[in-house]
């Protein structure tokens, strides 16, 4: 399974139209949230994607305007993955992902998906994948804007960060 997951593109429909056709054989895209407007014009422009979608809800999304946006999001994949997906603010990442990591635990989830910071961040603690995929559109670590790809098989959890 191939999900790509994406956050905080704040007005980038031109940066979120390119990695949806780059990976148009995606099983999956995750948005993290920041992006309520270039979402709501790509399924405008392309409605079957919408149900490939999850969407998280960012402080920045506040026109409701795509119904499918939640503060937070719970996937359960195949092979008996659960992803725990938020845009982070609501859970002070800012500070740390120690709140990340005991609602990881409550939900049961091994992969934990986060935003907000707009700065990369991927590491594996206490059997939990933790990753913010940075912004697509205003990276603020010094990288250029990303997002990742994660393969899900048999064989476990396969993490690539990607550049836009």
């Amino acid at each position: 399974m191939k999900i790509v997951v994406m956050s905080d593109s704040h007005g980038s429909y031109a940066n979120l139209d390119k990695i949806v056709r780059r990976h148009s054989d995606a099983d999956m895209f995750i948005h993290l949230g920041d992006g309520e407007r270039e979402l709501h014009t790509l399924f405008m422009k392309s409605p079957e994607l919408e149900k490939k979608f999850h969407c998280c809800k960012g402080n920045c999304d506040y026109m409701n305007i795509i119904e499918i946006m939640q503060r937070t999001d719970i996937i359960d994949l195949p092979y008996g993955h659960r992803i725990f997906a938020t845009h982070g603010d609501k859970f002070s990442v800012k500070s740390g992902t120690g709140r990340l990591m005991l609602e990881a635990k409550r939900f049961e989830a091994d992969i934990v998906l986060y935003g907000h910071t707009h700065c990369r961040d991927n590491h594996y603690e206490d059997g939990i994948y933790i990753l913010n995929p940075s912004s697509i559109y205003n990276p603020r670590d010094g990288k250029p804007a990303g997002y990742a790809v994660i393969s899900v098989s048999e064989k476990g959890i396969l993490i690539k960060e990607m550049d836009v």
